[in-house]
């Protein structure tokens, strides 16, 4: 009898530890993680939420190779109360890349089709139809690639800091870039700059790009020493990928979508490339589409407006979709 009790006790204990709970209305409360084989590799999952009823919203993120959840609790805190919230690591990144490397040469294509199938489990788990996909920065080329081709299994897709025309993009920040430099007089930034090619070909071409619109932006370490090994080091795992991926324009390839969108752009730091997606968003045609402007934002609106963030997308998508 003991034995049995403390074998009781024990799948007790487990299933605590997993976190999925019974709250006090009867909703199975939901925060644990997975490794799931996709794409023929391990890849970590990250699950919570006070009912595992409700719909499920799943975050791509961006970088490439910039994990979300190390900071997602900031930004999802009142999402968790509306759904079951998912971040993923995607191959290469977090908790997947402690897990295993990629056993393919990473391209956009193989993280398209591992995006397929993390959307697939987690209709099957949850044994829903349809879920809320949304992406940061580089993670829209993941989530344009399923809204295009399985749009019957999204309630909406919300971009965030969408990439839409990179070319253009690339353009209008250098210009904004090499102006600033000159009538800041700041030497160094034009020495620098004017090495850059466009479009991108070396990891410099980027690198030098990336480093004066992070200064120009207000971030600091951007001007720390080991600023420079540390970028070259993710250049050398994402910049060939990177360049091979970045070069469509949705205005060609993509001017209707037969789901929900909903796009959330900062303005805050007023760039021009912002109204790249504005005027994608006017072009696009969908059965549902609004876009969001986020004034006190640049590029991670989640950083810097998480409530506004979780806000809009309860209040203002979430019902918007469901209609």
């Amino acid at each position: 009898m003991k034995q049995l009790m403390a074998t009781i006790l024990f799948v007790l204990s487990m299933s605590i530890g997993k976190a999925e709970l019974v709250n006090k209305k009867g909703a199975v409360k939901i925060d644990t993680t997975a490794v799931v084989k996709i794409g023929g590799i391990k890849q970590f999952i990250k699950l919570q939420g006070v009912d595992e009823t409700k719909p499920l919203l799943l975050f791509l993120h961006g970088g490439p190779g910039t994990s979300l959840i190390p900071v997602a609790d900031k930004f999802t805190d009142k999402l968790k109360e509306n759904f079951v919230v998912v971040q993923w690591d995607q191959r290469e990144v977090g908790e997947t890349l402690k897990l295993n490397h990629s056993t393919e040469a990473l391209s956009l294509g193989l993280l398209q089709k591992d995006t397929y199938e993390v959307v697939k489990y987690l209709l099957q788990r949850f044994k829903h139809k349809k879920l809320f996909l949304v992406s940061h920065s580089f993670g829209s080329m993941l989530g344009f690639d399923i809204a295009e081709k399985h749009p019957e299994l999204l309630y909406a897709f919300i971009p965030i800091s969408a990439i839409v025309d990179q070319k253009k993009n690339a353009t209008l920040t250098m210009e904004m870039l090499v102006k600033w430099a000159g009538e800041t007089k700041n030497e160094t930034a034009i020495k620098e700059l004017t090495q850059v090619n466009l479009p991108f070909e070396k990891e410099d071409d980027l690198f030098y790009s990336q480093k004066w619109l992070f200064i120009h932006n207000g971030v600091d370490f951007a001007k720390e020493d080991g600023f420079k090994t540390k970028y070259h080091e993710w250049l050398a795992v994402w910049f060939p990928m990177w360049k091979n991926s970045v070069t469509s324009n949705l205005f060609k390839t993509l001017p209707v979508l037969k789901c929900p969108v909903y796009f959330i752009e900062g303005i805050g730091d007023q760039q021009k490339s912002h109204y790249i997606v504005e005027d994608y968003y006017k072009f696009l045609k969908a059965p549902k589409k609004e876009l969001f402007w986020f004034e006190k934002s640049g590029h991670t609106v989640f950083n810097s407006e998480p409530e506004k963030l979780q806000q809009v997308i309860i209040e203002k998508i979430l019902p918007a979709a469901l209609k």
